[in-house]
């Protein structure tokens, strides 16, 4: 029923939330939840941890939500009303394992026992769940002021500061993906982080590797960094790695297999419909979306951010399968586990199932927590590590004497005189340029059509060409506070709520895109638009420039040597994509490419973009997808449109050539027949998205995964191959067929021996200085034959190293593989295999351009 968010908040219309977290997307989104379960009648259901009822692992308390139906449950025969009907469908695992201090953790760890036994159990109990802090924080965990516990400041997000002033906005997530640069990664988070530290956030809620880009037509898919779980792992551990060097927690993100945004959230319609289900089997999870997490964890992520979905039917916040069984037993996370905001569906069973902290309040632990460790319900033992893992980041991060007061540089409201806390540093331009050119992906250029010459005369053309319409603070839920500033905020709030347009428009028409929209938008304090640049660029060269931002049927005038023309593919958190192209935009480019023979595409994309209605044009000379760059967009774009930078970005996805290409992946999954109350996304695709679907089906894409062009070209020979010799008198042989060492922060320390060493030479053959990213692809023995081989892939990913090279040079390239990379998941062993045979290397440019082959034998696990 309708209802009045003023009223609801505590202040009259036109003023500001009383309660900061309110004023966020995130809190909008809770808002919405609180409501409709207090109009329903359940919210003191749900709140009842004394009590003993039955909670399978991950499920709601009987006398939830779930027992309030309506006509509904009469509508479909057979219609599933009752959450019993899923149990056992994630298996339990119990207890929640302590934290023990492992690896890099110990001093940290001792520390944060010391001070914890100190507290009192409502102390304890404070630290799990949000408060009301009076600044603009995304949460606050309260301090312990007797013990010198500061507390702590999270905020969005894992592409820079989110609804604050004077912080820069970072290129995003597919961006970096498509660098493929590791050196850039760290750098990015270093800058980064460092914005987030002069305001006082003590967590970064970021990075992303969940989603993973499993739904082609993803909402959040421009968050992570690639749909291939080596790449996404190897840019999230510099990720971590750079960011929690300053100071700083990254709450990597959405923990597990949060996979499309439609029906993400219970129905706001109704609270009969429940999250969606993304039903994995064990070898997928591990080889695929639990992989990047694992490398987030091995580089010492203070924090995980589980997720709104669930997971073979157990809520992702009380998953006792994902949180104690992989995360914190397998994985050995030392760190704490934070719900995603309104993300927490029960009270004893999430405690047990090993999530530490709830957000943004306390409506199912605060008291209710206290009590039901009173009556036995919850051993304190379990409060007493949450309390610890919590305290142990601070300290692992130095956050006891190296950091702000949280939140001192992130006001309540922007639009009132606040201390001004500029989280910038000059020294990061650099690297915010950097980081805007390597994420282009030049993917066709017949006939030099680039580099631009210093032409005479020059047409600009399409709507995302310019700087949107408006850059302004108006307040709460805002198209600032969403980065929505060139899109429909209209679709994006009501997508958010959950009664999203089923027909949103797919592009931001408004302007370009700097990034996509969400929690995970960036706030711009200053940005270079495309035409911006190339306005300054012409006054430079002395070139006239002709623009129609508002025609799809444009004049063109037939001086133009060359015709640019920008679209973009816009993307948001709460509403997946409806479709890979638009109509709108390539007529756009049909009717220009039909006056113009030199017409140049650029297209500022927050997914995956079919391009196949135009890309054959005779006229189309070039294209550059230019993702989404961050406030450096146009300065880059134009360095690389006029060859003061040569593009070196590769595709972190593969390009179909039409969108029925990618399978049953290509849309969210939706509440069906009998599951009409239970949506289930069932993954029987198991490993084989993206590429190595179009590899098992011998589909021939447009532009495969790992393809990007450059100005100059590459060459690549001399490939070499040595396996690691073992060491005499070693008590364990480094070839065996399991792994057998202890566990460690990312999973049993073997795992990352380095059991083969690969080399090649790269050569740069043409006339200008450029970069190429040299690829290895790795076929395991039995790849595709058998009950083992079948769910094998035909190559995957295992290495890859970006070189910038001279014209004329030569370098040679190294790719350490460790044991990891060369084995499988064994679901009965429970462990990683490492399988005797011959393993065949490729590499090159890209995953269908692999000139170097050679093979390795293990055999019987010996060397």
């Amino acid at each position: 029923m309708p209802f009045m968010l003023s009223s609801f908040l505590g202040s009259r219309p036109g003023q500001r939330a009383r309660l900061p977290f309110l004023r966020t997307q995130r809190g909008l989104a809770f808002t919405v939840l609180s409501v409709l379960l207090i109009v329903g009648g359940s919210l003191s259901r749900l709140a009842s941890l004394g009590s003993h009822n039955h909670v399978d692992d991950g499920g709601i308390d009987n006398g939830s939500l779930l027992r309030t139906r309506d006509s509904n449950a009469t509508a479909v025969p057979g219609l599933i009303t009752d959450d019993t009907y899923f149990y056992g469908d994630s298996p339990p695992v119990y207890p929640s394992p302590d934290m023990t201090g492992v690896g890099t953790w110990a001093v940290a760890y001792n520390k944060a026992v010391a001070l914890v036994s100190q507290m009192t159990l409502a102390e304890k109990v404070n630290l799990t769940a949000g408060v009301s802090s009076g600044t603009g924080c995304s949460g606050t965990i309260p301090g312990v002021p007797r013990l010198n516990f500061t507390g702590m400041c999270l905020s969005d997000a894992g592409n820079g500061l989110r609804s604050t002033d004077f912080v820069s906005a970072w290129p995003s997530g597919i961006h970096v993906g498509a660098s493929w640069n590791r050196t850039l990664a760290r750098q990015r988070a270093i800058g980064m982080a460092g914005e987030f530290k002069k305001k006082g956030v003590n967590v970064m809620l970021g990075p992303v590797v969940g989603p993973a880009g499993r739904t082609v037509r993803g909402g959040r898919y421009w968050e992570g960094l690639s749909v291939d779980p080596y790449l996404a792992g190897a840019l999230v551990y510099e990720t971590v790695t750079g960011t929690q060097q300053t100071g700083v927690i990254t709450s990597t993100k959405h923990y597990i297999a949060n996979e499309q945004e439609t029906n993400r959230l219970q129905s706001v319609q109704s609270g009969d419909v429940q999250s969606v289900s993304s039903n994995i089997d064990d070898r997928t999870m591990h080889e695929l979306y639990l992989w990047p997490f694992q490398d987030a964890v091995l580089a010492g992520s203070g924090n995980i951010m589980c997720s709104y979905n669930r997971v073979n039917n157990s809520y992702g916040c009380a998953n006792s399968k994902t949180l104690n069984g992989l995360l914190k037993t397998e994985l050995g996370f030392q760190g704490f586990v934070v719900t995603d905001w309104g993300a927490q569906h029960a009270g004893v069973a999430s405690a047990l199932a090993g999530l530490d902290v709830t957000m943004p309040n306390s409506v199912l632990w605060g008291d209710n927590l206290v009590n039901a460790v009173k009556n036995g319900s919850v051993p304190e033992s379990r409060v007493t590590d949450m309390a610890t893992r919590i305290v142990a980041a601070w300290y692992q991060m130095g956050q006891d004497t190296g950091i702000p007061a949280p939140g001192i540089g992130m006001p309540v409201d922007l639009t009132r005189p606040h201390p001004i806390v500029d989280g910038r540093d000059p020294a990061a331009k650099q690297t915010l340029l950097d980081g805007a050119v390597e994420g282009h992906v030049l993917l066709k250029n017949n006939n030099h059509a680039l580099p631009l010459q210093t032409p005479k005369f020059l047409s600009v053309f399409g709507y995302s060409a310019r700087a949107a319409d408006q850059n302004n603070y108006e307040g709460s839920v805002s198209a600032w506070e969403f980065g929505a500033e060139a899109a429909n905020i209209t679709d994006i709030l009501a997508g958010f709520v959950g009664s999203p347009n089923p027909h949103p428009l797919g592009i931001a028409p408004n302007g370009t895109l700097f990034s996509g929209g969400g929690s995970g938008a960036n706030s711009l304090t200053t940005a270079s638009a495309p035409f911006d640049a190339l306005t300054q660029r012409a006054g430079r060269d002395g070139t006239q420039l002709f623009w129609d931002f508002t025609e799809q049927n444009p004049s063109v005038n037939a001086v133009s040597e060359a015709c640019l023309v920008f679209g973009n593919v816009w993307a948001t958190e709460s509403v997946d994509r409806p479709a890979l192209s638009d109509d709108y935009t390539d007529q756009l480019i049909a009717n220009v490419a039909s006056k113009c023979s030199n017409t140049i595409v650029i297209l500022h994309n927050a997914g995956v973009r079919i391009v196949d209605a135009w890309i054959d044009h005779p006229n189309v000379t070039a294209l550059l997808f230019a993702h989404l760059p961050g406030q450096a967009s146009g300065e880059a774009l134009v360095s690389l449109l006029y060859g003061d930078a040569n593009p070196s970005g590769k595709l972190p996805y593969t390009v179909a050539k039409q969108a029925a290409d990618y399978g049953a992946v290509l849309d969210p999954d939706l509440p069906a027949g009998v599951f009409g109350l239970f949506p289930q996304a069932n993954f029987t695709e198991g490993v084989f998205v993206d590429y190595r679907h179009f590899d098992a089906r011998n589909i021939t894409p447009r532009y495969e995964f790992g393809f990007g062009l450059s100005y100059t070209t590459f060459a690549f020979a001399n490939l070499a191959i040595q396996k690691a010799t073992p060491v005499s008198g070693a008590e364990t042989n480094l070839f065996a067929e399991y792994p057998t060492g202890a566990v460690r922060q990312g999973g049993q320390a073997d795992l990352w021996d380095q059991l083969v060493t690969v080399t090649a030479d790269v050569q740069n053959t043409g006339r200008v200085a450029g970069a190429e990213v040299a690829q290895l692809y790795v076929t395991l023995p039995g790849a595709g034959e058998g009950a083992d081989g079948a769910a094998i892939p035909v190559h995957q990913l295992r290495g890859f190293d970006k070189t910038l090279l001279a014209a004329g040079a030569t370098a040679q390239v190294t790719f350490a593989l460790t044991r990891r990379d060369l084995s499988y998941w064994d679901v009965v062993a429970q462990k990683w295999r490492l399988p005797a045979g011959t393993y065949t290397v490729r590499v090159g440019s890209s995953s269908r351009s692999l000139p170097l082959t050679g093979t390795f034998a293990i055999e019987g696990g010996l060397s």
